[in-house]
C-alpha cells in the first residue's frame, strides 16, 4: 500500500483529498517511487525477488517486509508511483484489471447493487453479469447514466456503487465526472472510474469527484504489452483499510518482475501517450473524411457530441490513443480490413506502443448479447484502433490503404458522400445532469 507524504499544497475542491505531488507529470512519471539505493546507489531499483525477508527475532523483521503477498519493494514503490500520477494518496496494485475490480465489489458492493454505464470492457461485463452475483451482487447498465442516474439511484435504494468507463469501451463516448459523482453522493453511492482508455496523463478522475480509479495496468500504463497488471487508485484512508485487506487476504497481486516492468512503463507514460493522441487524431481525421466509413468515434475530433467533455475533462482536451469507427460493407468489410493492414496488427489489448486493431463484436465483446452490444452502438460493422506511436504518416496510409482494400475485396462501389460526423457514440451517454 502506498501512502503519499502530506506537504503544504493548495486546497483542493474533492471531497477527501489529502496533499499531492505538485511537481509536474513528466517529473512524477519520473521521479515518484524511485528512490536510490542506500547500499549500492543504484539509480534503478533491484528486482525483489525473495518471497520471505529475515527477522532478527519473532514479530522484528529486518526491515519493512516480511512476505512478499502482504509487501514487496517493487510494488511499494510502483503504488506509489500510480498514487502520484492519480493525484491519490493511495494506490494498490493486483494481478489484472479484472482481479481489482473483484475485490473492488467484494469489498464495497457485496450482497448489493451496481449501476454501470452499458458501454465498458466486455469483460467488466461478464464479471457483472455472471460472477459477481455470486456476492449477491446485482448490476444494471445504462446508455446514458448522467442522464438516468437518479431515477435508477431512487428505484434501487440497495445501490453501492456507480462504475463508468469513460471514455466507453469501444464507442468512446463521454461521461462527465462530476456530475455523476455529485449526484452519487447525494445518496451517499461510491462513484468508481475505469480510466484505463486515456491514462492519468490524460485524465485524473478523482479531481473530478471520484472516489476510486481502476486501471488495466497492462495498457497504457505498462505500454509494451508484455505484463498483465491492474491497480486501483483513491483517497480515502477507510477505502485503503478495506480494498488492502483484501489485496493481501485473497492473493491477487502482481509478482515484483512485473512491478518493475509496469514502473519502468509508467515513466514514459507522457510521451507515449502525447505522440499515441496526436496519431489518433491524425486518423479519426482521416476516417472522417474517407467515403469507405460510415461513422467515426473520437472524442478529440471538435465533431464528437461530447467534445465540451474532453476539453472540460482531459488534460489539453487531448481525445487519447483509441479510435473506434463503423466501415462500409458490414462485418466482411470490417474483417477484411483488419487483415488488410500492413503496421495495424490485428489483436486483442490496447495502449501499447504497437498499433492494434479488431472487431469487438466478434473479439472483446462477443460474449455480450448482440442486442445488448448494438444498443451501446458495438456493431459488427466497428472497427476499434488502438494508435500506437510509430510514424503518424505511415500509420494513417495504412489504415487509407486497409480500408481500399477491404472495399474492394467485398465488392463496394465508390460512395457518392464523405462520412459526417460521429454517429455512432450512443446518444445522450455524456449529457450532464
Amino acid at each position: 500500500m502506498t501512502l503519499i507524504p502530506a506537504a503544504p499544497v493548495e486546497a483542493v475542491e474533492t471531497v477527501g483529498r489529502f496533499a499531492k505531488d505538485s511537481r509536474g507529470f513528466g517529473t512524477k512519471a519520473v521521479q515518484a517511487g524511485a528512490p536510490h539505493d542506500p547500499v549500492t546507489g543504484a539509480v534503478i531499483e533491484p528486482i525483489t525477488l525473495s518471497t520471505t525477508f529475515a527477522q532478527t527475532s519473532v514479530g522484528y523483521p529486518v526491515g519493512l517486509y516480511e512476505y512478499t503477498r502482504s509487501s514487496n519493494p517493487n510494488r511499494d514503490n510502483f503504488e506509489h508511483a500510480l498514487a502520484a500520477l492519480e493525484n491519490a494518496r493511495y494506490a494498490l496494485a493486483f494481478s489484472s484489471g479484472l482481479a481489482a475490480t473483484s475485490v473492488v465489489l467484494q469489498a464495497l458492493a457485496a450482497g448489493g447493487h451496481l449501476i454501470s454505464v452499458s458501454d465498458l470492457y466486455g469483460g467488466t461485463h461478464r464479471y457483472f453479469t455472471k460472477v459477481a452475483k455470486t456476492h449477491g451482487i446485482t448490476a444494471s447498465f445504462t446508455t446514458a447514466l448522467a442522464k438516468d442516474l437518479r431515477g435508477m439511484l431512487e428505484e434501487r435504494k440497495d445501490t453501492k456503487l456507480v462504475w463508468i468507463e469513460t471514455p466507453g469501451n469501444p464507442t468512446l463516448g463521454l461521461v462527465d465526472i462530476r456530475a455523476v459523482a455529485d449526484v452519487a453522493h447525494e445518496f451517499g453511492v461510491l462513484l468508481l472510474v475505469d480510466n484505463t482508455f486515456l491514462s492519468p496523463y490524460a485524465q485524473n478522475p478523482l479531481e473530478h469527484g471520484a472516489d476510486i480509479v481502476l486501471h488495466s495496468v497492462t495498457k497504457y500504463i505498462n505500454g509494451h504489452s508484455d505484463v498483465l497488471m491492474g491497480a486501483l487508485a483513491f483517497n480515502s484512508a477507510e477505502l485503503n483499510d478495506k480494498l488492502s485487506y483484501l489485496q493481501n487476504a485473497i492473493g491477487c497481486v502482481p509478482s515484483p518482475f512485473d512491478c518493475w516492468l509496469a514502473h519502468r512503463g509508467l515513466k514514459t507514460l507522457h510521451l507515449r501517450a502525447r505522440q499515441a493522441s496526436e496519431n489518433a487524431l491524425a486518423i479519426a481525421t482521416a476516417l472522417e473524411a474517407s467515403p469507405n466509413v460510415v461513422a467515426v468515434n473520437y472524442p478529440g475530433l471538435d465533431s464528437h457530441p461530447h467534445r465540451a467533455i474532453a476539453v472540460k475533462q482531459h488534460r489539453k482536451g487531448l481525445g487519447g490513443g483509441m479510435v473506434s469507427f463503423r466501415i462500409r460493407g458490414g462485418q466482411a468489410a470490417a474483417l477484411k480490413f483488419c487483415e488488410a493492414t500492413r503496421i495495424f496488427t490485428l489483436a486483442e489489448s490496447l495502449g501499447g506502443v504497437e498499433s492494434l486493431c479488431e472487431v469487438p463484436a466478434s473479439m472483446t465483446h462477443a460474449g455480450i448479447p448482440r442486442e445488448d452490444r448494438e444498443r451501446s452502438g458495438v456493431f459488427d460493422d466497428l472497427i476499434r484502433l488502438s494508435v500506437g506511436i510509430e510514424e503518424t504518416e505511415d500509420l494513417v496510409e495504412d489504415v487509407l490503404g486497409a480500408l481500399q482494400r477491404a472495399a474492394d475485396a467485398v465488392g463496394l462501389k465508390p460512395a457518392a458522400e464523405k462520412v459526417e460526423g460521429s454517429g455512432s457514440v450512443t446518444p445522450d451517454s455524456g449529457v450532464e445532469v
